[in-house]
């Protein structure tokens, strides 16, 4: 058997190298450890084994190929992680109190108090969730690129929708690939090296977008993906990727927090373009 993993990042870095190798129950595990990590760190193996679909032998039999004596240890080395970190932990602790203190909330004053106040707390998240680093990538592949291609259909629409429109309006030379008429294969062929594509995927992520990340790929074009997980079929392609914890209450996902950091991208492209000299000026 091999080490396991002693650090979480090790443990994540690990996850993803051997992903695609894997069942799909044991991809539904996988998934689950990386994207909910505090709820895996702090419930009960049976509570864990609901929320990611599968049976908790699966959960224990994933801890131990990846060296883990069972799935205690896992969780004990995420927990460990959170503990020092306290991002995600006090995230993911508001996020169960908020859902018992609103579950009997039925009156229509009652569903606006639970929606606002699950995005307030998935908001709050997002400051946390994406450092300065990965935002400076994100914008700067903005700023270097020709132009931009906007991807996103079904319930990414308005995010990719809003990020079009926006650029469009500061300047920037922009095209959005709506899909209208089904030809949205034929508008990401356009795309060359000096273009990006941007997408924006959930799961279960539309395969237009997913197709249009894939011509983008093989043309050579860099792509910015905003999605929600590190092993979303968006993320496996893209050149940089931000990723979006959304609220979900009675299994309704928002869109807040997704619309929040589209906003955030746009205006902070358009505050370096304001600042850079007109004869360092790129495409827009």
């Amino acid at each position: 058997m091999t080490a396991p993993p002693e650090t979480a990042e090790a443990l994540r870095a690990q996850i993803l190298e051997v992903y695609d190798g894997l069942s799909k129950r044991m991809k539904q595990v996988a998934r689950y450890v990386l994207d909910q990590p505090d709820d895996l760190a702090f419930e009960t193996l049976s509570l864990v084994s609901q929320r990611s679909g599968v049976q908790p032998s699966a959960v224990v039999r994933f801890a131990k190929s990846l060296g883990f004596s069972g799935a205690n240890q896992m969780q004990r080395l995420i927990r460990e992680d959170l503990l020092s970190r306290r991002v995600d932990l006090a995230y993911g602790e508001r996020v169960r109190q908020f859902a018992r203190a609103r579950s009997a909330a039925d009156d229509d004053a009652g569903i606006l108090a639970e929606h606002a106040d699950a995005d307030t707390l998935a908001l709050a998240n997002l400051k946390e969730a994406i450092s300065e680093e990965t935002l400076n990538r994100a914008v700067d592949r903005l700023e270097q690129a020709d132009t931009i291609y906007v991807a996103g259909a079904r319930r990414s629409f308005p995010v990719a929708s809003y990020l079009a429109y926006s650029f469009q309006q500061i300047g920037k030379k922009t095209v959005f690939i709506d899909g209208v008429g089904g030809f949205h294969a034929q508008a990401a062929r356009t795309l060359t090296p000096d273009d990006l594509l941007l997408a924006v995927s959930y799961h279960a992520y539309a395969e237009e977008t997913i197709a249009c990340a894939r011509i983008a790929a093989e043309r050579g074009a860099p792509i910015l993906a905003i999605t929600d997980s590190a092993v979303s079929p968006l993320a496996t392609l893209a050149s940089e990727v931000l990723l979006v914890r959304e609220a979900e209450v009675r299994n309704f996902r928002s869109l807040a927090v997704s619309l929040c950091l589209a906003q955030s991208l746009v205006i902070a492209y358009a505050f370096r373009v304001t600042a850079r000299p007109p004869e360092e000026g790129k495409g827009g």
